[in-house]
């Protein structure tokens, strides 16, 4: 397999967002995007109790793209203004294709929070296409044990496939544009390679651990945890030196503008205007407190 080559590397640095400290390592300083996905936050782990709870999301809007997130640990409550409640738990899986435009609210289930506990995730934001941005809103979300698993032939890799394919086996979530997303539990000594398609732009983020990308570049938490591909190969490997966990992502670029402002990403100012106005007449729906 001939390796696509590495375009950049960066970092996974603090930033606030409120009382929220987060990891934010799109956009960051280096890696401005990687076309079609947008911004991702690695939230936690945080403790969670009666008398520290900071990660409670009220009712907020959204348009022009797909909130994701990935739970790691804990549990979380999701509800919106299509009507959709469900209890997400570690290891699940909520997609939200905005579109035209959702509320929703994200919280620590109450008994989470009365039982106190770790909670940890990945908010990954996927734009849509300038043709997609007003479809009609949609929720989706997968149960850890509902997802297909490819696994290496030493058992010491686990590849659960979120979305699109690998190896001929398919994601449980329904995509609007090309992606794949899958998340990855290494041991050490584990190798394992991902086929890329070469109309996509792919990328790594380390969650924990340590691993070597490509046989040459280090990812180690807490130092450099994102590796960005270019797009002229087959697919990329990895090996792990500790107990590790991974998410990648490849996806076709749009190459449209991008115009964001909050809650909405859009390809103009006029279209982020029109959004908030939306909003403000309630043509997004509504969500109770």
């Amino acid at each position: 397999m001939k390796a696509n080559t590495i375009k950049s590397v960066g970092r996974s640095d603090f930033v606030n967002m409120g009382p929220i400290q987060l990891r934010q390592p799109i956009p960051a300083r280096t890696i401005d995007n990687i076309d079609p996905f947008i911004l991702l936050h690695h939230y936690g782990p945080y403790s969670i109790s009666e008398q520290n709870n900071p990660f409670d999301l009220g009712p907020h809007p959204h348009r022009g793209f797909e909130p994701i997130t990935f739970l790691i640990q804990g549990e979380q409550l999701h509800r919106d203004s299509l009507g959709n409640e469900s209890i997400v738990k570690a290891g699940d899986v909520q997609w939200t294709t905005a579109g035209r435009g959702i509320i929703h609210a994200e919280a620590p289930t109450k008994a989470f929070v009365e039982k106190g506990g770790t909670l940890e995730g990945i908010q990954l934001w996927l734009n849509l296409p300038a043709e997609k941005k007003m479809i009609e809103a949609n929720y989706q979300h997968v149960k850890h044990e509902n997802f297909r698993v490819v696994q290496s032939d030493d058992g010491k890799v686990n590849v659960q496939i979120i979305a699109g394919e690998l190896d001929g086996v398919y994601g449980r979530i329904k995509t609007q544009t090309a992606v794949n997303a899958f998340m990855i539990d290494m041991e050490a000594g584990g190798e394992f390679d991902i086929k890329v398609p070469s109309s996509h732009q792919s990328s790594i983020y380390l969650l924990k651990g340590d691993v070597v990308v490509n046989g040459t570049e280090s990812l180690k938490f807490n130092e450099n945890q994102l590796v960005q591909f270019n797009q002229d190969g087959e697919g990329v490997s990895i090996t792990g030196h500790e107990t590790s966990k991974l998410l990648f992502l490849s996806g076709e670029p749009f190459n449209e503008p991008v115009t964001t402002y909050g809650p909405y990403v859009m390809n103009t100012q006029t279209e982020i205007m029109e959004a908030m106005r939306d909003f403000q007449m309630g043509k997004m729906g509504f969500l109770a407190p």
